[in-house]
């Protein structure tokens, strides 16, 4: 039982957006981290070292975030938040496979937000499969 609205696709778009400037920032701080500590990362282990550790503070972001209140700092500036699809909160595997799909469909070429434009409630295919969904906090 749904009991809030769902966003627009241009909402969740535009979410979409902000939440890859916030990547773009997170993974910056991660290589001024790293490099800081550890000089160059250009090849072998340094380099794996470095993607390994800026994944992990990018997955930790969105697990945090999603499961502490439900939005990112870009859900939080377009009005949006993730829930399961009974309007409950997100648990810590809800939000970990909803990662894990929304990161799997952007890898494939970013199937997973195209879906929007079919989807019969226009929900983006990694909240389908993980059974989540965005709402309209609006004031």
């Amino acid at each position: 039982m749904i009991l809030a609205t769902s966003p627009g696709i241009w909402r969740r778009l535009g979410g979409v957006l902000y939440d890859g400037l916030t990547l773009a920032a997170l993974w910056l701080l991660a290589s001024a981290v790293f490099t800081s500590l550890y000089g160059i990362a250009q090849s072998g282990w340094p380099r794996l070292l470095l993607q390994s550790f800026s994944l992990l503070l990018i997955a930790g972001y969105f697990l945090w975030c999603w499961t502490h209140g439900g939005q990112t700092l870009a859900m939080r500036a377009w009005r949006l938040k993730v829930v399961h699809a009974n309007g409950m909160p997100l648990t810590w595997m809800g939000a970990f496979l909803r990662l894990l799909l929304a990161a799997s469909g952007l890898l494939a070429g970013g199937v997973g937000l195209w879906w929007a434009l079919l989807d019969k409630d226009g929900q983006f295919l990694h909240d389908r499969l993980a059974k989540t969904r965005l709402i309209d906090v609006s004031r």
